[in-house]
C-alpha cells in the first residue's frame, strides 16, 4: 500500500486532501469497467452492513474476504478529542430524556494499515456492565466487540452513498469517456444506526463514515498492474 507523505498525513487528519490524493486511487483506472465494479464492490459492502447486526464482524469479514491485511484483527483506534454531548437527536433515537447520563466515544476502525471507517458513538453507559464501561474507557477494543455478550440488534436509520462511480441514470446514457483515473473521495458510504437489546431497548445511537480504503484490493491492484489488466485498457 502506497504510504502517505508527512504532508498528506497531516491533511488526513486535518479533514482530507483533495478526492485524487487519496492513497488507492491510482488502483482504479477511469474505465466504464472500473466505475462498473467499484460501485458492485460499494453495493455489496453496503448490502452486507444492512443484513447484519455488527458493523464490527462486517469489517472483518471484508478485510479477510478481499485479503486487505492477511490476518488481521479489526481494531479501534480511539480519536482523543473532547466528547461531544448527546443533543435532542441523539437523545430520541436512544429513546431517552436529558437527564440521562449519555457516553460519547469516536474511533476510526482498521484492518491492518488501510482505515476502513469512522465512528461516532453515543451510548447510555447504565444499560451496559461495569466491565464493559471499563473497557470502553479504558481500552481500544471496538464496540462491538465489547457489547457483543448483549446479543443485540443493529436497525439501521439511514444509509447514504457519499461516492457513486455512476452518475444517476448511467443505464439509459452513452458509457461516460474514460479519464486517467477515477477519483474517489476519503468518505464513500455513511451509516446511522440505533443497537438495540433483544428487548427493542436502545443502548448505543452509531454513525459510521466508511472510506475508500475499503477500495484498495491488493489483488485488483495487482491485476490492473499487469500486461494487459485494465491500467493499460
Amino acid at each position: 500500500m502506497k504510504r502517505l507523505s508527512p504532508l498528506a498525513a497531516v491533511l488526513a487528519l486535518a479533514g482530507g486532501p483533495p478526492a485524487a490524493a487519496w492513497p488507492g486511487n491510482s488502483t482504479w483506472p477511469g474505465t466504464y469497467i472500473a466505475r462498473l465494479e467499484a460501485t458492485a464492490l460499494l453495493q455489496a459492502f453496503n448490502a452486507e452492513l444492512l443484513s447484519h447486526d455488527s458493523a464490527t464482524a462486517t469489517l472483518q469479514r471484508w478485510c479477510d474476504d478481499h485479503g486487505l491485511a492477511a490476518g488481521a484483527r479489526i481494531t479501534a483506534r480511539r480519536i482523543p478529542v473532547a466528547e461531544t454531548p448527546a443533543g435532542p437527536d441523539e437523545r430520541q433515537a436512544l429513546g431517552v430524556g436529558p437527564d440521562e447520563p449519555v457516553r460519547h466515544r469516536r474511533v476510526r476502525l482498521a484492518c491492518g494499515e488501510r482505515v476502513l471507517s469512522e465512528a461516532d458513538n453515543w451510548y447510555l453507559p447504565r444499560r451496559l456492565t461495569a466491565g464493559m464501561n471499563r473497557q470502553l474507557d479504558q481500552t481500544d477494543t471496538p464496540f462491538g466487540v465489547v457489547v457483543k455478550p448483549l446479543d443485540f440488534r443493529r436497525h439501521t436509520l439511514s444509509s447514504t452513498m457519499l461516492f457513486e462511480p455512476l452518475e444517476e441514470g448511467w443505464e439509459t446514457r452513452p458509457p461516460p469517456a474514460d479519464v486517467a483515473a477515477l477519483a474517489i473521495p476519503h468518505d464513500v458510504l455513511r451509516h446511522r444506526a440505533v443497537l438495540a437489546g433483544p428487548h427493542g431497548r436502545p443502548f448505543s445511537l452509531v454513525v459510521e463514515t466508511y472510506t475508500s480504503e475499503l477500495l484498495d484490493i491488493p489483488a485488483r491492484r495487482d491485476a490492473a498492474a499487469q500486461p494487459g489488466g485494465e491500467s493499460s485498457r
